[in-house]
């Protein structure tokens, strides 16, 4: 299984259980700067339930990835949460079948 891969997937669904599945129980989730956005899976379904509904047109376009290791660093394209597209990279540390770490730069 390739879980970077699989949470884009269910991201693009916006089948948040899907989604979450995809990261460890006590997954840390962090802004560019280090500053934490979300630890674990309670809080990842409280930000993501909500926009997942409120965006059905909400969309994730890869246009690259780089694999090092255990690191994924995907830089991404997101539409239909505001006008216009978002530029974003996110650098997922992988163990075994799960993300344990991400860190969001925009």
């Amino acid at each position: 299984m390739d879980p970077v891969r699989a949470q884009l997937d269910a991201y693009n669904a916006r089948d948040v259980e899907r989604f979450i599945a995809c990261y460890t129980p006590d997954v840390v989730i962090e802004d560019g700067a280090g500053n934490l956005l979300m630890q674990g899976h309670d809080a990842m379904r409280q930000r993501y339930g909500p926009m997942f509904a409120k965006f059905p047109d909400l969309h994730c376009r890869l246009a690259s990835r780089i694999r090092i290791g255990d690191y994924v660093v995907d830089e991404e394209r997101i539409t239909g949460r505001s006008p216009g597209e978002e530029h974003a990279v996110a650098i997922y540390r992988v163990e075994g079948d799960l993300i344990t770490h991400v860190r969001f730069l925009r």
